[in-house]
């Protein structure tokens, strides 16, 4: 009687790789976010947290650019944390923000979709 609901996303499925570890999670850097940084760089789709060159992979150019009430979630959170080491629950409470707006995102476009000509002239 009621519709199925969609199953939520997997977040296995977008793989952030964790500052502080080469590709095989190995640590090698030390996770601090340094002054100038966060960084996004395009061509790998990261987010770079210092000069070292720990990041977060795997985060789409939609959600690093995504905006709630004026302030780019992805940048400000990071930003908030500059002069500290990421803690493990840091890492993956950053991890579970991009998943979030991935969704978010997601939604947003099957409503835009749903809705069409909104706003109503």
């Amino acid at each position: 009687p009621y519709p199925r609901r969609r199953a939520r996303p997997d977040r296995r499925a977008l793989h952030i790789g964790r500052p502080g570890c080469d590709d095989q999670g190995n640590a090698g850097g030390d996770r601090a976010v340094d002054p100038g940084h966060p960084k996004y760089d395009e061509g790998s789709s990261s987010v770079l947290i210092n000069k070292k060159g720990d990041k977060f992979t795997g985060v789409p150019k939609a959600v690093w650019e995504f905006y709630v009430g004026g302030y780019q979630v992805c940048y400000k959170w990071l930003k908030d944390r500059k002069g500290r080491t990421l803690s493990e629950d840091d890492i993956t409470h950053y991890q579970r923000i991009v998943v979030a707006l991935q969704e978010t995102i997601r939604l947003m476009q099957q409503v835009d979709e749903a809705i069409t000509g909104f706003p109503i002239e």
